[in-house]
């Protein structure tokens, strides 16, 4: 369909194919040498499980992260390294997965990354961080609408959403959307471009090397709501995310601080 070629982040990535397997194997092995406990449960799906990873230390509060996939791939078994950088700054860190399109839609899914908050709040005391990936940068902004009237919501003190997909409206002219079924209401409802600025920090943070649409997709949220955006020089949309598992990384700044 029109928008097709738009958001084909992998078609302008060199050996894009070999990410999956290459961040299954890195998030495999750092589940091996980390203290963590595995599928903890928030819902009744089989996909409703979390991976809550824990520092040496009593932890400053906890640091969410959401992955990506275009609401239709991945778990949280491929991204377990990313809990490297916050915890080595005192964070727990815990990683959900939910369901997908189309077995779901959207906003189910920002139903269940609302309930696996809820759940992770109750394990882990102190603030919240919350941080998300492509489809994940998506969630985790929608998690600051206050309509959720979740009582977790005061603990969130900072969201960084990495390459986000704020508003959903333009994903309708995909052929993705045979499997997403976004109508033209539910992009209304869930795009977080529609939703009010909240307020607290929000950093929309995005690779200067990323397709032309998901610079779009940053800026757009920038402008919504006022908050502070970094465009990332010579990164991709999947490196972008990587930086996650550095300690000394200025996107692992971004979220811990």
């Amino acid at each position: 369909m029109e928008l097709d070629d738009a958001y084909a982040n992998g078609a302008y990535i060199p050996d894009a194919e070999t990410y999956p397997d290459k961040w299954a194997a890195l998030a495999a092995a750092y589940r091996e040498a980390t203290l963590c406990e595995l599928d903890l449960p928030y819902g009744e799906s089989p996909r409703e499980r979390f991976d809550l990873f824990h520092c040496s230390r009593l932890a400053k509060g906890v640091v969410i992260f959401v992955h990506g996939g275009y609401w239709r791939r991945f778990d949280k078994s491929y991204w377990s390294h990313l809990a490297a950088g916050p915890l080595a700054h005192g964070w727990a860190v815990a990683i959900p997965s939910y369901d997908l399109c189309p077995d779901v839609r959207i906003t189910d899914i920002g139903h269940q990354i609302a309930a696996a908050i809820d759940v992770i709040s109750a394990r882990v005391l102190g603030p919240i961080h919350l941080v998300g990936h492509s489809a994940g940068g998506h969630l985790v902004a929608r998690m600051t609408a206050p309509r959720l009237a979740a009582r977790w919501q005061d603990r969130v003190e900072r969201v960084v959403p990495v390459s986000p997909v704020a508003d959903l409206a333009p994903l309708m002219q995909t052929t993705m959307n045979a499997d997403l079924r976004i109508d033209a209401a539910e992009a209304r409802a869930e795009s977080p471009v529609h939703l009010p600025a909240p307020q607290i920090p929000v950093t929309s943070w995005v690779g200067g090397d990323e397709r032309p649409a998901f610079l779009a997709q940053s800026q757009a949220l920038t402008d919504a709501w006022g908050c502070a955006q970094v465009i990332e020089p010579g990164v991709h949309h999947f490196a972008v995310v990587e930086r996650l598992a550095d300690p000394q990384s200025a996107l692992t700044e971004a979220v811990v601080s």
